[in-house]
């Protein structure tokens, strides 16, 4: 990847792990200077990390503050950070659902307001958010999780509409199935592994399930001027799974 983001300042929320240290890991090598907002601290001699709590509006104000500061004007900002809800509708309770949308839907837009207002067309601002395939289709108790992530979708629209005027660009990464710590567990729960991850690879076009890298190669693309006409846009990073139709094992002849 070329250093199309030479001494451009970052911003990635929930970048401590999984999808989010990767992306900040990409954006570094492309030559950005990366801010981590994370509630989970991080010790990385390449990464800048400060506190921050992206649904509390207070935490956030003071996060721009630091960064602005210490590092400068931001010109990107990567809206990472987002919690995964797994409960029939029956048992999904109000707090569950409140948290959900505070990380996943509050976090953002909170994010891209203090964004917006401290940085300039010059600066070639660019919001990249981190949603999910799974806004488009989903899997069952998902209801919260699949309900923020459309909404992620719908808040990438209207910013990219209204801000666009400013020079700002804002667009959505809706990722498949990524290898993440939190999907590595899940997978080890699993009794028969080695199938699990053979039909899980099958589902996919491309033969694998993704990698972190795979997003944040994405978003340094959507960060940079690479991709400077492209705006409000959704892209789907799934190795081709949402195009490929399942059919039932009896047909696997």
């Amino acid at each position: 990847m070329s250093a199309s983001l030479k001494d451009r300042v970052a911003i990635v929320t929930g970048g401590a792990q999984g999808i989010g240290l990767a992306i900040a890991r990409c954006l570094h090598d492309a030559g950005a200077r990366v801010v981590i907002g994370d509630v989970q601290p991080l010790d990385d001699g390449a990464l800048h990390f400060h506190d921050l709590d992206a649904t509390d509006e207070a935490s956030v104000a003071a996060f721009f503050a630091h960064v602005r500061q210490s590092h400068g004007n931001p010109s990107v900002l990567v809206n990472n950070a987002g919690l995964l809800s797994s409960a029939p509708l029956d048992r999904l309770t109000v707090s569950e659902w409140d948290n959900i949308m505070a990380v996943n839907l509050r976090g953002p837009f909170l994010m891209a307001r203090h964004f917006a207002s401290c940085c300039s067309p010059q600066d070639k601002p660019s919001i990249v958010n981190i949603g999910s395939i799974e806004a488009f289709s989903g899997n069952p108790d998902h209801t919260a999780y699949m309900t923020s992530k459309a909404g992620l979708n719908g808040l990438t629209v209207s910013l990219a509409i209204d801000l666009g005027p400013k020079g700002v660009r804002v667009n959505a990464i809706a990722p498949g199935w990524i290898n993440t710590e939190m999907n590595e567990g899940y997978m080890a729960r699993v009794p028969d592994r080695a199938t699990a991850e053979r039909q899980l690879c099958d589902l996919h076009p491309l033969g694998r399930i993704g990698s972190p890298s795979d997003i944040g190669d994405v978003a340094v693309w959507l960060a940079g001027d690479q991709s400077k006409f492209v705006t409000g846009q959704v892209i789907r990073v799934e190795g081709g799974r949402m195009a490929k139709l399942s059919l039932p094992a009896a047909f696997n002849v």
